[in-house]
């Protein structure tokens, strides 16, 4: 018997269709209304440029300005933070530099580095690549900022857990403003966090897990394919979801800091095979990315319609200027907050820096059919979608690598569950910052959190997820809001730590007494 008897959800054209009728119908207007009005474009000659996308790349570069391009002389350092060279086990936190960078990474690699960049090089040509890879390394100082801020304000209960990130400097940011405004502020923050956590951080992730699992397994006729089961895989991945996060931010950075260099790994591997494999190619791949990324007959409104999409898809990659990454990052066990910045900064530079680039210049060497295709649509007015987009990359891939899909999907699958355990991380902390602390709210937002799990594979959740894109960032214009306001508290902490490195004051930890040992 199989899954679909077993269920009426199953039944062809049954509840669940209906069901995803009824949540697209209400949410329609909603989702058009909020998208109109937090990606509201300003027209840029024959472009327009969404004005968030305005809002992140100016503060990363107000703030590359500000700490005179810090990101750009401290990996030593950041490198030295992250291997735990400066950290006791004794130091008041959760988890370590590593973990919290895993499990910060863990939330921003997903479907986007692997589709998004190949929309983006189709719809904004090779160009768009050069203009990627500078909006990364911007926003690297943007992690540097909020996540300084994150542990700078953080609360170290009696249990020893930690709450800290947006939901403790956002009051110190706007306390100047009013008690009123300062609450506004917060709660604005945390129900948009929220709200796209349950939503895009949650049930997209399992939607597209279901997808992939579905796609490789013989499609609609194959043992995936009816509505039953994907409400069994639904169950099921909801049950591997629970038993990660029902351990707290412990458990979730044990698996993160083993499943984030496992799967970058594997990607970046796989894209070095194309890269070598086609040595030859490279410096001609690498001048036209630089060339078409100027040139004034690009594929989308120009120059800065190829500069538009660059910065439009290092932002939505890396979300840095989100406010979600210093929530994870303030666990850290660190007595320095500013350390917790140097550390964090490296998330940029691995999401967008490295792995986005990496597709991108795979995509650009390998050159196959449909990448021309796609790109003469383009051309003509017509749209490039995720799926077209991970087709294009799976093709990339096999095009020197046979049988890559496979790996392909496996790779999507754990991009999208570490996102999603990490996620679940961040909501609960929203949640608690609106209802409270106990382990009944806190085991009452996972049980909930988990049920849209199994709905995310279920349900096609097509203007939900429009209108969970847009919350997210709402939550930006709130965070950098705040980080523009605590500039100078960040600088105080920069030049105090470097301060104590260069004196000695603060001196690498010996073997035996660092974190882990």
């Amino acid at each position: 018997m199989t899954l679909s008897a077993l269920t009426p959800l199953a039944a062809e054209g049954g509840a669940i269709a209906s069901l995803e009728d009824g949540i697209n119908t209400v949410f329609e207007p909603i989702a058009t209304f909020a998208t109109d009005v937090v990606f509201w474009e300003v027209p840029l000659g024959d472009y327009s440029f969404p004005l968030i996308v305005f809002w992140l790349v100016v503060a990363a570069a107000v703030f590359t300005v500000y700490f005179k391009g810090i990101q750009f002389r401290s990996m030593p350092i950041s490198w030295a933070l992250v291997r735990g060279r400066y950290s006791r086990e004794s130091d008041p936190g959760e988890v370590t530099h590593f973990q919290a960078l895993a499990s910060a990474v863990s939330g921003t690699v997903g479907l986007g580095n692997i589709a998004g960049v190949a929309v983006a090089v189709t719809v904004g040509g090779p160009g768009a690549t050069f203009w990627m890879i500078l909006a990364g390394l911007l926003g690297m100082c943007t992690k540097f900022v909020e996540c300084t801020l994150g542990v700078k304000y953080r609360e170290v209960h009696e249990d020893g857990t930690v709450t800290g990130g947006p939901f403790k400097y956002l009051p110190m940011a706007f306390n100047r403003f009013g008690s009123l405004a300062s609450k506004i502020g917060v709660g604005i923050f945390a129900v948009a966090l929220i709200l796209f956590g349950a939503l895009g951080g949650n049930a997209f992730q399992a939607n597209q897990t279901y997808a992939q699992a579905k796609e490789i397994t013989g499609g609609d006729d194959g043992w995936l394919g009816s509505a039953g089961a994907s409400l069994g895989f639904g169950v099921l991945l909801a049950l591997g979801v629970g038993l990660v996060i029902l351990g707290g931010v412990t458990s979730i950075a044990k698996v993160t800091s083993k499943l984030v260099p496992f799967m970058a790994g594997i990607y970046v591997l796989a894209c070095l095979a194309v890269i070598v494999g086609n040595l030859g190619a490279v410096p001609g791949a690498v001048g036209t990315i630089i060339s078409s990324a100027f040139s004034p007959d690009g594929v989308t409104g120009g120059a800065i319609g190829v500069l538009i999409i660059g910065f439009q898809r290092a932002a939505f990659s890396n979300e840095a200027g989100v406010g979600s990454a210093p929530i994870v990052h303030s666990a850290v066990k660190t007595k320095h907050p500013v350390s917790e910045g140097f550390v964090a900064l490296l998330e940029p530079f691995i999401d967008t820096v490295v792995i986005c680039t990496m597709t991108a210049l795979t995509i650009v060497i390998a050159d196959v059919p449909s990448y021309s295709e796609l790109q003469a649509d383009a051309q003509a007015g017509g749209s490039v979608s995720s799926d077209a987009g991970v087709v294009l990359t799976s093709r990339s891939f096999d095009s020197f690598l046979p049988g890559f899909d496979n790996i392909l999907t496996l790779a999507v699958a754990l991009f999208a569950f570490s996102t999603l355990i990490t996620w679940s991380y961040y909501t609960l902390k929203a949640w608690t910052t609106l209802v409270g602390r106990s382990k009944t709210k806190e085991n009452i937002f996972k049980g909930l959190f988990l049920i849209f799990t199994v709905l995310g594979a279920v349900v096609d959740l097509g203007q939900v997820l429009n209108f969970a894109d847009a919350m997210l960032f709402v939550c930006a214009v709130v965070n950098l809001l705040a980080c523009y306001l605590l500039l100078p508290v960040v600088k105080r902490e920069v030049t105090s730590f470097l301060a104590g490195l260069r004196s000695g004051e603060i001196a690498e930890v010996p073997k035996e007494e660092r974190v882990g040992s």
